[in-house]
């Protein structure tokens, strides 16, 4: 009797095991290429409960369930573009395998000016709510496809590249495209200072904190993709004002072990340009590396150049879930800079130059290494750890320009102002995304830390007579006591450490909430000397004196914001974001060089906050359209006062917070492809159109300087437009941009001109551009004509390098390249 009790005991128990046995199901994605596809939806349906859960591939078209029972399933996939697929599993082991291809949605995308399905038939899209580890979900996001727009490439022309991109003020004074100067909003355009700029994701600024400036740009034949996010990126990305630009790489080709693209372009003014890529993909290795060389005469005297670009990014899968990756880039350029122009001079000639002995150097050395864990289909940790060792060297005679430089009339003694900088920084950036659904609606989340360390050391004192590229001091810049010619020598020293979240809330499956919030800890300090020297009318000095200089803030804060997003049709959404923002103090707020200049002891961050309220989305692949308003106010804005000194009465420029502003503005930007609107759906050949408007409305408000109460914010012109058009036709595309910039003023007290050309209005202009290409089995021939009304103009003042004075834009040039594809 008992046996037979134990064997009915081990009979039930070894039912209920195989009851609860349990597995996974894994698996590919892919499309009828074999491309995999990333950040796919697979919907798990099980066949006996009715119950169902969704899972995410990763960035390598992976997926994995969590441990379910053995059973029937129903899995249906879904990715944007690409037509919904159900399979049916029968699970009944550990481990299923599985490798599914998605066929493309019935539309025909023209061969060469779309190719990534991600932007449908237009060259710009919306990011994805979960772009990588980024949740962009309720904001006011941008992509641009790169590769396949039509744009002088060779030397980075921004207002063709980012022509689609509305609220843009773009800088153009550097011909060859080394340096760009984006200003949204009413932020000062100067090397894209008011965004925060990244390449694949890390920083790629001289000091994020101290110095945001990007000497670096990336070379447009390099970049996959651009990404913008404006304002509300602050709560996942720290300062700036003016949001985010994300330079997207090349990568590897993963369906070849060896792939070689070789570029050459040239262009007027003596333009050569060399592009080299090589890349691949090899059992669990990937890589992909670049080189570029460039020189030219550009469109002024003196403004011949040199530049050099490397790239390499080397990625090792080791396993299904974790990949590891390492990225070098190094540039080095050297620019001979044909200084600033006075009013006069600029409309009397503005091809000329009244500097010869003007160079500018840089040395920028990037390092980064990626970890990616997949903990499993729904959650992902990326860490990032990036550095940066560079150098930025300035030489030249910088006074006044309508002043003679001393050279050109035969003082050989006149020495010239060197600026020597150098920086190290080394940083982490660690983020987890977690995905998950616990109202049958998919909710997710962000999650990061980020810890940020800088030295930037600086010296200015007098360079060396001659008229070359010899940037070197002619006394020990370390000895201030017994080199009388070194004005400053300074150190600033960084620290930053954040802590920040955001999470989606699916309401509904139309209404999704996005709050986030983000905890800042900086430190900045200035340790340095600075020397005040006084002179006779003879010119003999009879008074000189190094004063020491030791400031250090501290300071800790929370931001947040909150982002909405109601879907009115699966392509159509209404979005509004409100998300609080701050710009650290600079060190050059922090940097005493001149006993007439003083700085507020207790000057504060600036801070503020962008608003925006939209409609986004796309018709049947045949319209594509973004139009917003938003707010920008900018709180403690830190600004120059002239004040008397109570003691000496004498009077000394003051630095501090000195009022408020606020922009009110309307974003606009709407494309259209006529021959599918009109004619067919399904394709081979494109005429499109697109209007990028925007309006903004910038003023100075309750402001502690009568100056500035009520004037217009200096480099915001009140209109900006772009319009043009693109025609395809399988393997060749043209296209053409008109260009217009209202006229606005470079300084807060609104003046008109001055003699040094430093401050004034900066004239309304218009420029226009054409660019074609036609690709032939592994040949690709580019050509353009770039301002083809010969249009003279500007678009920008400086107070020092490279000017100081008016820099005037290129004038009508043309550029025809050649690449083959291997």
């Amino acid at each position: 009797m008992r046996i037979n009790l134990t064997i009915l005991l081990s009979l039930l128990i070894s039912i209920g095991l195989y009851a609860q046995e349990t597995g996974k199901i894994s698996g590919y994605i892919f499309n009828n290429n074999q491309d995999k596809l990333s950040y796919s939806s697979i919907t798990v349906f099980d066949v006996e409960t009715k119950k169902s859960f969704t899972i995410y591939s990763n960035e390598n078209g992976y997926f994995l369930t969590p441990n379910i029972k053995h059973g029937l399933y129903k899995l249906t996939y879904f990715a944007y573009g690409y037509n919904k697929k159900i399979d049916t599993v029968e699970l009944k082991s550990k481990l299923v395998n599985l490798k599914t291809s998605l066929s493309t949605i019935s539309y025909d995308l023209n061969e060469v000016v779309v190719k990534n399905s991600d932007y449908s038939n237009f060259q710009t899209r919306k990011l994805k709510a979960i772009e990588g580890v980024m949740i962009t979900q309720g904001k006011k996001t941008e992509a641009i496809d790169v590769e396949n727009t039509d744009a002088n490439k060779a030397t980075n022309l921004s207002r063709q590249i980012y022509g689609k991109i509305p609220g843009l003020n773009i800088w153009e004074s550097d011909g060859a495209g080394i340096q760009i100067g984006l200003g949204g909003r009413g932020l000062n355009p100067s090397r894209n200072s008011n965004f925060n700029t990244r390449q694949n994701g890390y920083d790629i600024s001289a000091d994020a904190l101290g110095y945001p400036e990007s000497y670096y740009t990336p070379p447009s034949e390099a970049v996959e993709e651009i990404q913008l996010i404006r304002g509300a990126a602050s709560l996942q990305f720290g300062p700036q004002f003016g949001g985010l630009i994300n330079f997207k790489l090349k990568e590897a080709n993963p369906n070849k072990p060896i792939e070689l693209i070789t570029r050459h372009t040239v262009g007027s003014f003596g333009l050569n340009n060399s592009f080299v890529s090589l890349g691949g993909t090899k059992s669990r290795w990937k890589y992909y590396g670049y080189c570029n060389y460039k020189f030219g005469n550009d469109y002024r005297p003196n403004s011949d150049f040199e530049a050099i670009h490397g790239h390499i990014n080397i990625k090792r899968q080791l396993n299904e879930r974790t990949s590891v990756g390492f990225e070098f880039t190094k540039m080095y350029y050297l620019a001979h800079q044909p200084g600033g122009l006075t009013d006069n001079a600029f409309l009397s000639d503005p091809d000329s130059s009244v500097r010869s002995r003007n160079w500018f150097q840089i040395d920028w050395n990037l390092a980064a290494l990626h970890f990616d864990y997949e903990i499993n289909s729904n959650t992902k940790l990326n860490s990032r750890t990036f550095g940066l060792i560079a150098t930025r060297n300035s030489l030249g005679y910088l006074d006044n320009i309508s002043r003679i430089d001393p050279y050109d009339i035969g003082d050989t003694a006149a020495a010239r102002d060197l600026i020597f900088s150098d920086f190290q920084n080394i940083g982490n950036e660690t983020r987890l995304v977690h995905l998950y659904e616990p109202f049958k609606l998919p909710w997710a989340f962000v999650v990061g830390v980020r810890a940020y360390r800088g030295q930037n050391n600086s010296i200015q004192g007098d360079g060396n007579t001659d008229i070359g590229p010899d940037f070197y001091f002619i006394e020990n810049a370390e000895n201030m006591d017994s080199s009388y010619s070194v004005e400053s020598n300074y150190r600033f020293p960084s620290f930053n450490f954040s802590a920040f979240a955001e999470h989606i809330f699916n309401i509904t499956s139309k209404l999704s909430i996005t709050p986030g919030i983000r905890y800042e800890y900086i430190s900045t300090s200035a340790d340095g000397r600075y020397r005040e020297q006084q002179a006779d009318l003879a010119g003999n000095i009879i008074y000189d004196t190094v004063f020491s200089v030791q400031k250090n803030q501290n300071r800790g804060f929370i931001i947040g914001g909150i982002g909405l997003n109601y879907k009115l049709k699966d392509d159509i959404e209404l979005y509004a974001n409100l998300s609080q923002n701050y710009r650290s103090i600079n060190f050059a707020d922090m940097q005493i060089t001149n006993p007439n200049f003083k700085i507020d002891p207790i000057l504060q961050d600036e801070r503020g906050f962008n608003a925006d309220l939209g409609l986004r989305g796309q018709i049947e692949n045949k319209l594509y359209f973004d139009a917003s308003i938003f707010t920008l106010f900018y709180n403690n804005r830190i600004g120059t006062t002239l004040q008397i000194d109570t003691n000496l009465f004498r009077p000394f420029q003051y630095r501090t917070n000195i009022s408020q502003s606020r922009t009110y503005g309307f974003e606009m930007m709407i494309e259209a492809d006529w021959l599918k609107i009109f004619i067919e759906n399904n394709t081979d050949k494109k005429f499109s159109t697109f209007i990028n408007f925007s309006y903004n409305d910038a003023k100075y408000i309750n402001s502690d300087e009568p100056a500035f109460e009520n004037k217009l914010v200096e480099l915001v012109p009140p209109v900006v437009l772009r319009a043009g058009c693109t025609f395809g036709i399988n393997t060749f595309s043209i296209s053409f941009q008109y260009s217009y910039t209202d006229e606005h003023f470079s300084d807060a007290t609104n003046a008109i001109s001055v003699s040094n050309a430093v401050i004034g209005i900066i004239p309304s202009y218009t420029t226009m551009d054409v660019s074609a290409k036609y690709s032939f089995k592994k040949f690709q021939l580019e050509a353009g004509l770039n301002n083809l009304t010969n249009e003279s103009y500007f678009t920008r003042r400086a107070s020092g390098y490279p000017g100081p004075g008016i820099l005037p834009s290129a004038p009508r040039n043309f550029y025809i390249g050649i690449q083959l594809k291997l």
